[in-house]
């Protein structure tokens, strides 16, 4: 009876994101027939495409005990920049290949403030939130940068598709799929699990603490800014004020998914089922007409489900 309750124990905690995931589609559905539509699931993974990029960068800050409220002004930051350039002559795909250069330098300069600096991951994150949010305003005078042009290549990718399937989707499930060998396959996975585990331990062990926190800020700040450059494709603009809260739902998404917020322990994968729990929280609440206000609420208590449960593991 024991090894019965121990297995049921062990699925619940492994598989229970993903037991959510597929009630909550279910329930969405019976209520309102648009929600189960083809192209509602399209557009779904669609917008889920933005939340879930900037997800899988901050799990592997997340795995390495730290965490990361910069991301959102690094996606503004990075954006404003690859417009500015654009708008200044500069190669769409240069300024785009730039824009992630400089979404992984700003991930970086939060990543040494944490390990040389040695500041709390919160407080030094708050820090370059803070100070690349006002970059981005003097950048853009705290103005939106449109008239970008017709370039082909930006349109493609937000906007375009290949076999009706769109471009941000495949960008998302390559990247998970390159992720998910990253930490499962590899010795640079093993090291961002120790390092979440126990430092100490790690640190006998061989492993470089402070180039691995180094180097998953660095992911963060890269996932940030193709983020932004998906977000500019599909406006066609830079908005200063773009990602603001958008660390928040990262977060979120990372709990969901079953990663311990102390490190150490969570999958890539579960962050993607994650990810889909925000994205069909947020769709299908809209298609069933829950205000706003609401939603708040009850995307608020889910993710408090989710911490307790990590609690409790």
């Amino acid at each position: 009876m024991n090894i019965n309750k121990n297995k049921l124990s062990y699925y619940a905690q492994d598989f229970g994101a993903l037991i959510a995931l597929i009630l909550l589609v279910f329930g969405i559905s019976i209520l309102s027939p648009e929600f189960r539509t083809f192209n509602n699931f399209l557009s779904l993974l669609r917008q889920s495409s933005i939340n879930g990029l900037i997800a899988f960068g901050m799990t592997f800050v997340i795995l390495t005990g730290a965490i990361d409220l910069s991301v959102g002004s690094v996606l503004a930051l990075t954006t404003v920049l690859c417009a500015s350039m654009i708008t200044s002559g500069v190669p769409v795909g240069i300024a785009m290949i730039l824009a992630l250069l400089i979404g992984a330098g700003l991930g970086l300069v939060s990543g040494l403030l944490v390990t040389k600096g040695r500041l709390q991951p919160f407080i030094a994150t708050l820090i370059t939130m803070t100070v690349y949010r006002g970059l981005t305003m003097i950048f853009s005078n705290g103005k939106p940068i449109s008239k970008l042009g017709n370039s082909a290549i930006l349109k493609f990718v937000g906007k375009g598709n290949i076999f009706g399937i769109p471009i941000p989707v495949i960008i998302l499930v390559v990247i998970f799929i390159i992720f998910f060998i990253v930490l499962n396959k590899t010795t640079f996975g093993r090291r961002v699990y120790a390092t979440g585990s126990n430092w100490k331990s790690a640190r006998l062990a061989g492993v470089n603490i402070r180039q691995t926190k180094t180097i998953a800020y660095i992911i963060s700040g890269t996932m940030a800014a193709l983020s932004g450059l998906i977000l500019l494709s599909r406006l066609n603009s830079a908005q200063p004020t773009l990602g603001m809260g958008y660390e928040l739902d990262a977060i979120a998404a990372v709990a969901l998914g079953g990663t311990s917020m102390s490190g150490g322990r969570g999958k890539i994968f579960g962050t993607f089922i994650g990810v889909l729990i925000i994205a069909v929280l947020n769709n299908g609440l809209n298609i069933v007409g829950v205000s706003s206000y609401y939603q708040d609420v009850i995307k608020g208590l889910v993710i408090l489900i989710a911490v307790l449960s990590d609690r409790k593991r």
